[in-house]
């Protein structure tokens, strides 16, 4: 049996959104897994809502995702001869026929077969019009459509998801395949294109299920083997309802520009439908490739879980070496002006290691760099249900003894920090708690995070004695501890 063959076609009239890059992330570990051939087909025969913008905005979404093609891209729009030749063959070959009724006649038909409780499809008004005059009210000027004759019968195919399929020919309607500007339609050129680029198997969305007798056909009408379908469930949001803007940013590049890496939503998405077995979630490329198959593909709708794909994330950030990750959190830090070149050379190893011991709580890129704001600047913010529950009448006091006690080392090490605040609990007679939780927030403005000592080490000694002494004025200002979020240095 030859290598498989597949495509992703994408039509440019707006972004690569999750369902397409599903789409195309089925196909490419299809045809990765049998050492296929992975073809990209831009279907831009919509010329009035097609752009080279969303063109390029597509094919940088599936660069992001590394998902690289083999083939193309080829556009549809340069292969239109070929698809009026097809319909011109179907027409001499008594399959297709001239359809000369106009948009008003077929609208006044469709409103009463609805008005009596009718369900209406072409009723092949033209079918019987004999050849001659079609052909001298067409080369008189006469509009017309040419549309596909449906053979009488049943169309069935097995489904690479949903199994054996079968359609009632009769429930199918006469499609359009040229329409009255001569321009061919999406089933003709898809069928078409298919052809020519050998296509052997087509993995699509579920809202294509329609369209497959119709292509079925038209295969079977241009004596061609029709390639083997797989039709995927469709996405949903959280709500059980189709996967919309609504629910979200729903754009790859809008995950990109959230802070997401390429891939923890390639992963993510691969599990969306499809089960690898056992309870497999982070899985390398290479592990999704040997496992992929069919068989796991499910015909059930998948929900898009957000927080699922938050913690993914979180996961393949904590495995992201830091050098990595500095160049892709570099763009925050610099948004928020906490962007240094030293932080390149003379700083660089201090921050990789910062690095390192900020990214095990993080989930986003966004996440890393806030986490990283006190450790580059005095201007940062305190938790406000922290500074109610930690800022209290006493904590001044501790944080200042806490301050002069660190001030006696030279230098501050996880160990040393460590001994000298347990030993000033001690002498306080506090638990260590006590000193532990106020002083987090005085050096992070956070409640939760790495080990304090951690944090002192990694803030040095100076910038920790200086932040404990900012937060007991805070605490011991006029406006109290209540509005001590709202300092900056």
């Amino acid at each position: 049996m030859s290598a498989p063959r597949v495509r992703f076609a994408p039509s440019p009239t707006g972004y690569l959104h999750v369902g397409g890059a599903r789409t195309a992330l089925f196909n490419w570990l299809y045809a990765r897994r049998e050492k296929g051939v992975f073809i990209l087909r831009i279907e831009d025969t919509d010329q009035a809502r097609s752009s080279k913008e969303m063109v390029e905005a597509i094919l940088e979404g599936l660069r992001w995702l590394g998902i690289g093609h083999d083939e193309g891209p080829y556009f549809q729009t340069a292969l239109r001869g070929e698809h009026e030749r097809a319909a011109l063959r179907l027409l001499e070959a008594g399959r297709a026929y001239r359809c000369f009724c106009t948009a008003e006649a077929l609208d006044a038909r469709r409103q009463a077969a609805e008005a009596n409780g009718r369900a209406w499809k072409y009723d092949r008004a033209c079918l019987a019009l004999p050849p001659g005059d079609a052909d001298r009210r067409a080369a008189a000027g006469e509009p017309w459509v040419m549309r596909f004759r449906v053979p009488e019968g049943v169309t069935e195919y097995d489904d690479l998801v949903h199994g054996p399929t079968r359609f009632q020919n009769s429930d199918i309607e006469d499609l359009v395949l040229l329409r009255s500007d001569g321009s061919p339609t999406y089933n003709l050129s898809c069928v078409v294109d298919d052809r020519s680029m050998r296509i052997t198997h087509v993995i699509r969305g579920d809202d294509h299920i329609s369209n497959t007798p119709k292509q079925i056909l038209l295969h079977a009408a241009l004596e061609a083997e029709p390639p083997r379908f797989g039709h995927l469930p469709l996405i949903l949001g959280e709500d059980k309802k189709r996967l919309s803007k609504r629910h979200g940013a729903v754009s790859v590049i809008e995950y990109r520009k959230n802070g997401y890496l390429p891939e923890a939503l390639f992963n993510f998405l691969a599990l969306l439908g499809w089960s690898p077995g056992g309870d497999r979630e982070i899985m390398t490329v290479a592990e999704m490739v040997e496992a992929f198959s069919f068989q796991g593909v499910g015909s059930r709708s998948a929900v898009f879980d957000h927080d699922k794909l938050l913690w993914m994330n979180g996961e393949y950030l904590k495995r992201r070496q830091a050098a990595d990750l500095a160049g892709l959190v570099r763009p925050w830090l610099e948004s928020e002006g906490l962007w240094s070149a030293d932080l390149e050379d003379a700083r660089k190893a201090w921050f990789l290691a910062l690095l390192d011991l900020l990214k095990e709580r993080c989930r986003l890129l966004p996440d890393l760099a806030g986490a990283a704001r006190p450790f580059l600047t005095e201007r940062f913010d305190y938790d406000p249900a922290g500074v109610e529950k930690h800022f209290t009448a006493g904590a001044a006091g501790r944080l200042i003894a806490l301050r002069d006690a660190l001030a006696a080392l030279p230098s501050l090490d996880e160990g040393s920090s460590e001994a000298v605040l347990r030993d000033l609990a001690g002498r306080l007679d506090v638990k260590a708690a006590a000193l532990i939780h106020p002083a987090r927030l005085a050096l992070t403005g956070r409640t939760v995070g790495p080990s304090l000592f951690a944090v002192m080490a990694a803030m040095g000694r100076d910038g920790v004695l200086r932040r404990l002494e900012r937060a007991a004025r805070v605490i011991e200002a006029p406006a109290g501890p209540r509005d001590a979020a709202q300092e900056r240095g």
